[in-house]
């Protein structure tokens, strides 16, 4: 098993430290993983209204000899690639991109994997009039429906409701070189006590870091990467997330599609309860949803 469901068993990093490591340009894209992790893909373009956000890479490829439907988030590896590419923070039209193809793999009966590296959606004003808050919560509410098997990977940074649009899955997995939080560091410095410059303090409240996420039960398991980083042997990365991403979904396949979206439903409205997230139930095993 390539998946590490224990928080013992992680080593936990200085949270800025983990922040900025995770921000690394070098670290694989999406793009990338494209390239490595998954076999002949076929990129789909366009929101389908007259906008093709570069922000959000998706489309149809193979995961060994399984066909599946795959979104991310592009950064890219120097300046003009994360200009090209807005950072990586999705304007409403690559949600509405990324909802395409969901409704695809509905129709084509694909599992959908989402690979998540962004710092938060655009924040610009085009995009509040565009209706960026409304995109994310349709997202949101598209995955939590969606009668086919889903696993997220958070890859890098994955932020607030930007991150969290494309994370709505049966299974959720996360790097350990990865961070995971409602608001950058930066961001909650500057709420919290108005000096951006307490981002590091920040980091650690946010208890952003793979074990703490885990601990937490946010996510459902993290995937190991080379020693240094993924970004210093991206095709290990990519095997190990290739093997992880097959690992978590094999067993979603054996099950029901009414029960997949029960137990995915169940698992989120869990959060903020007093007993925490419900644990994923195995292939065959109704969640507690699914029970009454």
């Amino acid at each position: 098993p390539v998946l590490l469901t224990s928080p013992d068993r992680l080593t936990p990093p200085d949270p800025w430290r983990a922040v900025q490591a995770a921000r690394d340009p070098a670290r694989p894209t999406t793009l990338d993983y494209l390239d490595t992790a998954f076999d002949g893909c076929t990129e789909l373009h366009g929101d389908r209204l007259g906008a093709d956000c570069p922000a959000i890479v998706a489309g149809l490829a193979r995961l060994g000899d399984r066909p599946v439907a795959v979104i991310g988030h592009q950064k890219g590896h120097d300046t003009g690639e994360l200009r090209a590419r807005n950072f990586g923070m999705p304007t409403p039209a690559g949600y509405r991109k990324a909802q395409r193809v969901m409704r695809l793999a509905a129709r084509l009966g694909l599992p959908v994997v989402t690979l998540i590296d962004t710092p938060g959606a655009y924040p610009g004003v085009a995009a509040e009039e565009q209706g960026q808050a409304g995109a994310i919560a349709e997202s949101i509410l598209l995955m939590a429906g969606l009668p086919v098997p889903v696993v997220a990977v958070v890859t890098g940074e994955g932020g607030s409701g930007g991150a969290l649009a494309l994370a709505v899955a049966d299974r959720v997995l996360m790097l350990s070189g990865a961070v995971y939080s409602v608001i950058s560091p930066e961001g909650c410095a500057a709420i919290l006590w108005h000096d951006p410059a307490a981002a590091p303090r920040a980091a650690r409240a946010l208890r952003l870091t793979a074990p703490d996420v885990l601990r937490l039960g946010v996510v459902d398991a993290v995937i190991p990467e080379p020693s240094g980083g993924a970004q210093s042997d991206p095709l290990a990365a990519a095997d190990l997330l290739r093997r992880a991403v097959d690992e978590a979904l094999t067993p979603l396949l054996a099950v029901p599609a009414a029960q997949l979206v029960r137990q995915r439903r169940s698992r989120f409205r869990s959060f903020g309860t007093p007993d925490g997230p419900a644990r994923p139930a195995s292939a065959g095993t109704p969640g507690p949803e699914g029970r009454r």
